[in-house]
């Protein structure tokens, strides 16, 4: 416990940190900052998990349209179906995600990589900051939660020693 609470005042004092309100202060600027990163990374991860269904969507609607329209002239024979089952199932699946996405157009996989590959970029831009963050806030957190430590331990021994 004296090792570790020299380490705590070391750091507390390298930093400047040696009030305790602007320890709390900087630790909760710390977990804020710490959780936009993450809720920023969390979005980008998101969209891009989305993108790659909505274009896996795409190339197997185009891939299978032209089974589709023929099982459409055929006036939706079962021979054919049963004989194309998994093409028109495909399509079929295709077409419900974009109605349950609400698309009227499809988007084209061009901007949809594009788009991909901003959002990686982005992600990979703002790991960094997010690991640095993380380690500041959990370095802050630990000092806090030590100097709360020895504030209780220290308030413990005052309140039993006029008890004796």
């Amino acid at each position: 416990n004296l090792k570790q609470m020299a380490q705590t005042l070391n750091y507390l004092s390298e930093h400047g940190l040696l009030d305790y309100a602007d320890l709390e202060t900087k630790t909760a600027e710390a977990t804020a900052r710490y959780n936009a990163l993450s809720d920023q990374i969390k979005a980008a991860e998101k969209r891009m998990a989305e993108i790659a269904v909505l274009r896996t969507h795409i190339v197997n609607y185009a891939r299978t349209r032209p089974v589709y329209d023929a099982y459409r002239k055929a006036g939706y024979s079962k021979r054919f179906l049963e004989a194309h089952r998994e093409e028109i199932t495909l399509h079929k699946a295709a077409k419900a995600a974009f109605d349950e996405a609400g698309l009227k157009k499809l988007p084209k996989t061009k901007d949809l990589s594009i788009e991909y590959a901003e959002l990686l970029k982005k992600k990979k831009e703002a790991y960094p900051d997010y690991r640095k963050a993380q380690d500041e806030m959990q370095e802050l957190m630990k000092a806090q939660k030590n100097v709360e430590m020895f504030f209780a331990e220290e308030k413990d021994t005052a309140e039993k020693e006029p008890t004796r």
